[in-house]
């Protein structure tokens, strides 16, 4: 019989094998010297994907000639004209090439905390055109998402293709939110006058 063989063969295969007793806990490794830096790591690399609310999914394609451009309520005309310009210093700059979706997408959202963490006001983008990637359907993937991504940062207020001297239709000015250091600052410059 087949079952019979089965069983003697796993019954020799067990022999000797005693149950761990509710107390025992086997890590691998010799009891109490666990490693959590591993975990550690992955749960603030967890921690900070989960702030990070920036779409990678489907968005409305834009052309790799297209001129990028966006202002929210309340930036003034003349601060859009001198950032179109390319009138304003740029603080810091990002370079996206050879980066996949995902990367620009931790990337551009880690490059906007860091902005506003060292009071920086203007910085540059640079994303490419898109426009040597052989399928026309993939041409300008980073581009569209800058141009979605940039909108949805509550600290960006503004955006503007880049002059030629900083990289064309392939680049971005970002106009960052003043912080709260620089605003005050500003109002006590206006308060001297």
């Amino acid at each position: 019989m087949q079952e019979d063989d089965d069983f003697s063969l796993f019954a020799e295969e067990v022999q000797g094998i005693r149950p761990l007793k509710k107390t025992e806990v086997y890590l691998g490794k010799k009891q109490g010297s666990v490693d959590f830096t591993e975990r550690q790591k992955a749960a603030l690399i967890a921690k900070v994907e989960d702030r990070n609310h920036l779409t990678k999914d489907y968005v409305e394609r834009v052309d790799p000639n297209d001129m990028l451009e966006y202002k929210k309520d309340g930036v003034q005309d003349g601060v859009f004209k001198r950032l179109r310009q390319g009138k304003y210093p740029i603080d810091s700059r990002l370079d996206l090439h050879r980066r996949t979706v995902e990367q620009a997408r931790r990337d551009v959202f880690q490059f906007v905390e860091d902005c506003m963490r060292h009071d920086i006001r203007v910085g540059v983008i640079v994303h490419g055109k898109g426009d040597r990637t052989p399928d026309p359907q993939d041409q300008a993937t980073i581009k569209s998402f800058i141009n979605k991504w940039l909108r949805d940062l509550d600290d960006v207020m503004a955006f503007h293709s880049a002059q030629r001297h900083h990289g064309g239709l392939g680049a971005v000015y970002v106009l960052f939110k003043k912080s709260e250091k620089a605003r005050l600052e500003n109002w006590e410059r206006h308060q001297k006058r």
